[in-house]
């Protein structure tokens, strides 16, 4: 009797996902837990294992889009060959060798890529053995060849009808297919834009009491908790005290009722190989900042290896967002919706500053709140930014909670 390998569930709002690598050929043997194909959903990639054993038929080519539920291959009855794998076997050596591993028969880099990938590559004259695969075991995935520098160039824009230039440089344009999580992210940011009435208002932190305290303590703080003492917990803290008096800033929009909860799960924007991802820290609002530090390591190492789940990035009522880590001075975050606002960090900058009616040099951030208008007044945003901004400039207040 033939199994089915379908489409898992991946969450309430995933409807579909497009496959986007087969990781076995068609008629190979299959062996329980083997991983046969890889998904590209909304949200994130995920790598489906076998639930039993058989022959492969696939059913369904790569790149197309299908839905939660459908039939994408079956495993058919079959004789197992003499020289498969059993299934402990399997289970216990990778089925794949890693990136730089030796063959005992060759003594040559043996180098893998699923057969999208490979097929890319082709395409693009690159050499397998030039890329490093951020699949499983090293292999190289279709988002790896997609990636890829081509070393063919693309077919040249029309030259447009103008006096000829005289500059001899290259003129090619590389086209690549954007993800699904990438489309989504595009979508999302639009409908923030279109169906909320966003505004940003700014503001400026002296970060010096912070970076002292952080100087003065980090050592005995990464002794006690084994964790170092970053400015994302800070402020994660500073925007969980600073709700306590404006809760219409961890709020939202559903219908005509406003959403108040009395917990704060706090997303924290995090860049990945796949584009910006937003793991949320439950209950930030209860925690310590060594327990802050470790959820969100935890999270950002997750996101960063491709291991982050729906579930990671869901249900998170307000967000922080760090342009600073790249460079930037200022910016208007856009909401991530159905939140009610945002807020981002920028680069610390030394500014001349007024101290004691002293002109000094101290190090500056810009920081800003985009937020909903809707439900978010001028009175709300403008006071929760500043208590966030008197919060950080004095940090043993918000540590001793006063």
């Amino acid at each position: 009797m033939a199994i089915e390998i379908k489409v898992p569930q991946a969450g309430e709002s995933v409807t579909e996902a497009d496959l986007a690598a087969w990781l076995k050929e068609d008629g190979d043997y299959i062996n329980e837990g083997d991983l046969v194909c890889e998904l590209e959903t909304d949200k994130a990639n995920m790598e489906l294992p076998a639930d039993g054993e058989g022959i492969l038929r696939i059913k369904v080519e790569e790149g197309e889009t299908v839905a939660v539920g459908s039939v994408i291959a079956v495993l058919e009855e079959g004789e197992k060959p003499k020289d498969a794998p059993k299934k402990e076997e399997a289970a216990s050596e990778p089925a794949i060798p890693s990136v730089g591993t030796q063959s005992p028969a060759s003594e040559k880099i043996v180098q893998h890529a699923s057969p999208a990938a490979g097929k890319i590559l082709a395409e693009k004259s690159i050499d397998l053995s030039s890329i490093k695969g951020t699949g499983k075991d090293g292999r190289v995935t279709k988002e790896d060849a997609l990636n890829a520098q081509s070393a063919k160039p693309a077919k040249a824009a029309a030259p447009v009808a103008s006096a000829p230039s005289m500059v001899s440089g290259s003129r090619e344009i590389t086209t690549e297919k954007m993800s699904r999580l990438r489309k989504t992210i595009a979508k999302k940011l639009t409908e923030a834009k279109n169906s909320t009435a966003m505004l940003t208002t700014f503001n400026e932190v002296d970060m010096k009491p912070l970076m002292d305290m952080r100087k003065k303590y980090q050592d005995q703080f990464v002794k006690k908790h084994g964790v170092k003492l970053g400015f994302m917990s800070l402020f994660t803290k500073a925007c969980t005290i600073a709700m306590k008096n404006h809760p219409l800033v961890n709020s939202q929009i559903e219908g005509d009722n406003m959403l108040i909860p009395s917990y704060v799960d706090m997303g924290i924007a995090v860049s990945s190989k796949k584009g910006l991802v937003v793991p949320v820290v439950r209950n930030a609002e209860a925690m310590e900042l060594h327990e802050i530090e470790k959820e969100i390591g935890r999270l950002a190492t997750k996101a960063r290896d491709g291991k982050i789940t729906i579930d990671d990035m869901s249900g998170g009522t307000f967000t922080i967002t760090n342009g600073g880590v790249f460079g930037s001075m200022l910016s208007t975050p856009i909401i991530n919706i159905p939140q009610s606002a945002i807020l981002g960090m920028h680069n610390i900058v030394q500014r001349p500053w007024v101290v004691d009616g002293e002109i000094k040099i101290r190090p500056i951030m810009y920081i800003a709140l985009s937020y909903d208008h809707r439900i978010i007044d001028g009175k709300d945003s403008v006071g929760f930014l500043k208590t966030v901004k008197e919060l950080l400039e004095d940090p043993q207040k918000m540590i001793l909670d006063l």
